[in-house]
């Protein structure tokens, strides 16, 4: 499992700018599976890629300070802090509501980290709940507006933010309003390639004149291509069209 995700490293990682790690493919393997993934975040920062550390929590905010702790800062004991993960950033779950996600944009904001709030995701049953009325606004518009909230917290000096929002290829006619209630959020957009999307549906989720304000994540058609650099390579140029 290390060899494989390292190779990928190699191969794809000079076409990237980010790995996104599925926590639960390293999980289900147990201890050994954890010290796997804590060495494939190693590697990869070691390579100048930054590290998304895809888990989707979200909890009761005791419980999700704790994940905080885990994914991208530190827990303090008497014996002095236990590192965790390390990532640069990992996706959470807001719809436990505002108390859930407020611990987790603090644990980003005390590690220099970001997180990305899922929004409207790339999978067919996302429809079922996220595109609901709630009292007249899309349940995924009423997300975002969490996400807008903890913009300036998380800001960078490129006035863009930490405080993400994951937002799916497969339904590009969300886009452009997403861009539109979450101006200074980076989009993690997933759904490229295996799921269908299509890079060149993307140009509404670009803020303007800010290229950065999109990281698309590819799995599947680049770790299971017979060519993963040339697939990375490819994605990656077809999304330079898009701000050429």
């Amino acid at each position: 499992m290390l060899a494989h995700c390292a190779e990928l490293i190699q191969l794809a990682g000079p076409a990237c700018v980010a790995v996104k790690p599925q926590l639960a493919c390293f999980e289900r393997l147990g201890p050994l599976g954890y010290a796997v993934l804590f060495e494939v975040v190693a590697l990869a920062q070691e390579e100048g890629l930054l590290v998304v550390a895809d888990g989707k929590r979200g909890d009761v905010p005791v419980t999700a300070a704790a994940y905080g702790q885990a994914l991208v800062g530190s827990t303090p004991t008497p014996w002095g802090d236990v590192a965790g993960l390390g990532a640069d950033a990992f996706t959470a779950n807001p719809l436990l509501g505002s108390d859930s996600v407020e611990p987790l944009f603090d644990a980003a904001e005390g590690a220099g980290a970001g997180v990305f709030v899922l929004i409207r995701t790339s999978n067919p049953g996302a429809a079922e709940i996220q595109d609901l009325e709630a009292e007249g606004t899309p349940v995924h518009e009423r997300l975002a507006a969490l996400v807008a909230a903890a913009a300036p917290r998380l800001a960078g000096e490129s006035g863009l933010s930490g405080a993400g929002a994951v937002v799916g290829a497969t339904r590009p006619e969300h886009l452009g309003r997403m861009r539109e209630l979450m101006p200074d959020a980076v989009f993690l957009i997933p759904g490229v390639g295996a799921q269908g999307g299509r890079p060149e549906d993307l140009g509404p989720a670009l803020a303007p004149g800010r290229p950065a304000s999109v990281l698309v994540a590819a799995a599947r058609s680049i770790a299971g291509a017979d060519d993963p650099r040339a697939a990375a390579e490819a994605l990656r140029d077809s999304l330079r069209s898009l701000v050429a």
